[in-house]
């Protein structure tokens, strides 16, 4: 039983470096370079108080930092009292797009929504938010 003990750690040691080397690291790290493909003007957004019975247009602006074109293949509001509205085109290095969400604010009190935006550059949704309070007009 000692000669298997000592046998096993002898094998992790010897292929210790072996396995340190498989993910090299060359510059910035992956959660780095992705997260710094799009940069947003803001990813959650307190819209404060809004009138019942009157639909809220909110915004969020984002730039292109890639060296290629980036294309918004995908928005998905997180309920159907919001629509949602973005760039078609493809936002080219250093250029400009939006998503827009519409909330229909039908019922009062507190509420927070999300957009799910899925571009061409990275295939994990980013997740907006916009909370706020409706008010009885």
């Amino acid at each position: 039983m000692k000669n298997l003990k000592i046998t096993a750690l002898l094998a992790v040691l010897a292929f210790s470096p072996f396995y340190a080397n498989v993910f090299p690291v060359e510059g910035a790290p992956v959660v780095k370079v992705l997260a710094d493909a799009i940069k947003w003007k803001s990813e959650s957004i307190d819209v404060g108080n809004i009138p019942q019975g009157k639909p809220k247009l909110i915004r969020f602006e984002f730039t292109n930092t890639t060296k290629k074109p980036i294309v918004i293949e995908n928005v998905a509001p997180s309920c159907g009292c919001t629509t949602a509205d973005y760039t078609k085109t493809p936002i080219l290095p250093g250029k400009k797009g939006f998503v827009e969400a519409s909330f229909n604010a039908a019922a009062v009190g507190a509420f927070m929504k999300t957009v799910n935006v899925t571009t061409s550059d990275s295939k994990t949704p980013k997740t907006l938010s916009f909370k706020g309070m409706v008010v009885a007009s």
